[in-house]
C-alpha cells in the first residue's frame, strides 16, 4: 500500500474512532465525573430540550406524550393535586412512573423530577404522617428533631415515587398578620437559621468533600429539598401576602437572609423565589439577589425556581405582559419556571426571546446545567422509576411516634393557675367528672390546618388518618374518670355539670397563604363564648389551635391555664401526653404574644417591646411521676 493511502486509511479511522468517541454517552456513565455528564448531555441537547428543562407543568395537564414531545424538566402536585381521591402510594407511584417513561422515551432521555409541597410531612396524600406546622416547631428549639422530622417526611414522599419537596420555608415571619406566618419557624433569624438542620433530614449528609455551594441528595430514600421564599417574605407591609418589604440592605442581610448561609452550605438542591417585592422591585426580577446574590456571592449551584405562576405576576395585573415577564424572570437568574398550565406560550415566547438574542444562550446554558447537576446528583438518571419498596413507609407507626413527640415538645404553657404555688396542669387522669369543650377539640381539619389534603386545608375528621386531641383526651384519662363532650355549652350546663375540671379546645379555622392575612387576630365564634361560658363557671385550661398568636388578653382573668398549640398535625395524643403529665411542658414561645393588635408589627428586638408574653416564654412543669 502506497504512502497517500495509509495516510487517507489513516485520517479515515480516525473520522470513524472520533465519531465513535462522540457517540458515546458519557452523560449515562455514573463512573464520570457530574461536570463531564452534564457538559456531555448539553453538547447534544437542541434549544428546545433546553427549555423543556426549564420548564415545569402540573401533573393535571401533563401526559406522557407532553413531556417526550417537549422534553419537560419537571412535574408538580399544586395543592390538592392528587392522582384521585384518597390516593395510595401505589397510586402516585404508577402515576408519577408513567409521566416518567414519557420523558424517558424521548429523544435523549432525561428523567424528570417532580415535585410536591410537603411542608409539615407528606400533607397531600392520604394517610401520611402530618407532621406540626413550622411555628410549632419553632418552639422546639430542637434542631435534632427537626432533622429527624426531614427525614421521616423524605421517606414518605419517596414511598409515594415522589423526587422533589418544596420546603422548608426559611421565612422570618415579622408579623403575625401574614397569612403564612405558621409556615415560619419563628420572627428571630436565629432560631430560623438553627432549623435548616431540616435540609440534611430531607437531602442527607453532605459528603465532607464537597464544594461550596454545591446541591447534594444522598440517594433514593432522600427528596431534593427546596428553601423559600428567596428573600423577605416575611417581612411585608402590614403582613399583606405577596407584598413589599421595605427594609435597607443591612435590615434584609441581618433579618431575611441568614438562613441561606447555612441551608447552602447543607448542599440544598433548590432555591424557590418569592412573590413579594423588596423596596417595590419584585423578587421574580430581581437580578441583584438572585444571580448577584444568591448564586455569586454565596456560590448556590443548585438551581433557582419561580413560584407557582410567579413570573407572571412580575407585572400588574399579572400576565399583563408575559414576554416582558419571561425575559426579566429569566435575566434575572431564574432556571426552572413554574407555569403549570402554560407550557406552550412560555416555551414559545422562551425560544423566541433567545433566538432573537434579547436572552443570551449562556444563561439558558447556566439554567439547564444547574437543573441537570441537581438530576445527576440525586441518581436520577441512575434510578428514575419508583418501585413499591417504600409503601410502608407512608404513615408509619414510627413517624406517627416522631410526630408525637414533636406535638408535646411544640406546647407552650403560658398560664399555670393563679400562682406558682397552686398550678393546674398537669390534670390528674382520675376524676370524677371532666368536660371536654370547643370547635377544635374533635376536628382533625383544624387541628391540622392548611396545606393539608387540599391547599387551604380542611373542616372534619374524615379526610384523613390521625388522633382529634378528644380522643387523645378520652385514651389518656383513668376509665373511670367521666368524659363529658360539648361543643359549645351554655354557662348553666357548665355551673351544675360538677365538673372537676374543663378543657377548651378553640382556635382558626384552617387557611393557606393570601386567604390567611388576618388584620384582626381574634378567635373566631364561638370560641370566645365557649371560653367564658365554660371558665367563668370551672376551673379550666384553654388550648389554642393556632397558627400564630391571637387576641387572648381579654379572656386572661377567667382562664386557670393557657396552653398555646399551634397547629400540631394529626398526632393529638402529644397534647394530651403534656396535658395530663406523662411529659412536662417545655416548649417556648417562637413569635411575641401581643396584648392588642394595635401593637403589630411587634417583633423581640425591637427598641419599644411591650409583649403579653415575650419571644422565649414558656412556663415548664415536671412530668406527673417525677413530682
Amino acid at each position: 500500500m502506497g504512502k497517500v493511502s495509509a495516510i487517507l486509511v489513516g485520517l479515515l479511522l480516525l473520522c470513524v474512532l472520533g465519531e465513535a468517541v462522540q457517540n458515546l454517552e458519557i452523560y449515562k456513565d455514573p463512573t464520570q465525573p457530574i461536570y463531564m455528564r452534564i457538559k456531555d448531555l448539553m453538547g447534544r441537547m437542541s434549544l428546545a430540550e433546553k427549555i423543556g428543562q426549564m420548564t415545569q407543568i402540573d401533573r393535571s395537564v401533563a401526559t406522557p406524550e407532553i413531556m417526550k414531545e417537549f422534553s419537560i424538566g419537571s412535574l408538580l402536585s399544586g395543592g390538592g393535586s392528587v392522582p384521585l381521591p384518597q390516593a395510595t402510594a401505589e397510586d402516585w407511584i404508577h402515576m408519577v412512573n408513567d409521566f416518567q417513561k414519557g420523558s424517558l422515551s424521548s429523544r435523549l432521555g432525561i428523567p424528570m423530577i417532580y415535585g410536591i409541597d410537603a411542608v409539615h410531612g407528606h400533607n397531600s396524600v392520604y394517610k401520611a404522617t402530618i407532621f406540626p406546622h413550622n411555628v410549632g416547631l419553632g418552639a422546639t428549639r430542637d434542631p435534632e428533631l427537626v432533622k429527624r422530622i426531614g427525614a421521616a417526611t423524605a421517606l414518605e414522599v419517596r414511598a409515594t415515587g415522589i423526587q422533589y419537596a418544596f420546603a422548608p420555608c426559611i421565612a422570618v415571619c415579622r408579623d403575625p398578620r401574614w397569612g403564612r406566618c405558621y409556615e415560619s419557624y419563628s420572627e428571630d433569624p436565629k432560631i430560623v437559621k438553627a432549623m435548616t438542620t431540616i435540609i440534611t433530614g430531607l437531602q442527607g449528609e453532605i459528603p465532607t468533600n464537597s464544594r461550596a455551594g454545591m446541591p447534594y441528595v444522598g440517594g433514593k430514600n432522600k427528596v431534593a429539598a427546596c428553601a423559600k421564599h428567596f428573600v423577605g417574605d416575611g417581612g411585608t407591609t402590614h403582613g399583606i401576602n405577596e407584598n413589599n418589604t421595605v427594609i435597607d440592605w443591612k435590615g434584609l442581610m441581618k433579618i431575611h437572609m441568614p438562613a441561606y448561609h447555612p441551608s447552602i452550605g447543607r448542599g440544598v438542591a433548590t432555591v424557590m423565589v418569592s412573590y413579594s417585592s423588596w423596596n417595590g422591585k419584585k423578587m421574580h426580577a430581581n437580578h441583584q439577589l438572585i444571580t448577584g446574590f444568591l448564586k455569586n456571592n454565596l456560590k448556590f449551584k443548585g438551581f433557582v425556581i419561580s413560584d407557582w405562576e410567579g413570573i407572571d405576576r412580575i407585572t400588574s395585573p399579572p400576565h399583563a405582559n408575559y414576554t416582558y415577564s419571561v425575559q426579566a424572570g429569566i435575566q434575572a437568574g431564574i432556571d426552572m419556571v413554574m407555569v403549570p398550565f402554560n407550557h406552550i406560550e412560555f416555551i414559545g415566547i422562551l425560544t423566541k426571546l433567545v433566538e432573537s438574542k434579547v436572552i443570551p444562550m449562556s444563561r439558558i446554558d447556566d439554567a439547564v446545567s444547574r437543573i441537570l447537576r441537581v438530576k445527576f446528583t440525586m441518581g436520577l438518571f441512575e434510578n428514575p422509576l419508583a418501585d413499591l419498596s417504600l409503601v410502608d413507609q407512608l404513615g408509619s407507626q414510627a413517624h406517627r411516634d416522631l410526630a408525637r413527640e414533636a406535638v408535646r415538645k411544640s406546647m407552650v404553657l403560658l398560664k399555670n393557675g393563679e400562682t406558682a404555688d397552686a398550678p393546674l396542669l398537669p390534670f390528674p387522669k382520675k376524676a370524677d367528672r371532666i368536660l371536654v369543650a370547643g370547635t377544635h377539640a374533635d376536628n382533625l381539619g383544624y387541628q391540622c390546618g392548611g396545606w393539608t389534603i387540599t391547599w387551604q386545608g380542611l373542616d372534619g375528621n374524615n379526610h384523613t388518618q390521625g388522633t382529634t386531641i378528644l380522643s387523645a383526651i378520652s385514651a389518656a384519662i383513668d376509665p373511670s374518670t367521666e368524659l363529658v363532650y360539648r361543643e359549645n355549652p351554655d354557662a348553666e350546663f357548665v355551673k351544675s355539670g360538677n365538673f372537676s375540671y374543663a378543657i377548651v379546645v378553640v382556635g382558626e379555622h384552617p387557611y393557606a397563604e393570601t386567604a390567611g392575612d388576618n388584620s384582626n387576630l381574634t378567635i373566631p365564634e364561638p370560641g370566645p363564648s365557649t371560653i367564658t361560658n365554660v371558665c367563668g363557671g370551672i376551673k379550666c385550661v384553654v388550648v389554642v389551635i393556632s397558627g400564630r398568636p391571637l387576641v387572648i388578653q381579654p379572656y386572661l382573668p377567667s382562664i386557670s391555664a393557657l396552653v398555646a398549640a399551634w397547629l400540631p398535625g394529626s398526632e393529638g395524643q402529644g397534647v394530651a401526653d403534656v396535658l395530663f403529665g406523662d411529659y412536662g411542658f417545655t416548649g417556648k414561645l417562637p413569635r411575641t404574644w401581643f396584648k392588642t393588635v394595635e401593637q403589630l408589627p411587634m417583633n423581640f428586638d425591637d427598641a419599644y417591646y411591650d409583649p403579653l408574653f415575650p419571644l422565649g416564654f414558656g412556663l415548664t412543669t415536671e412530668p406527673a411521676a417525677a413530682r
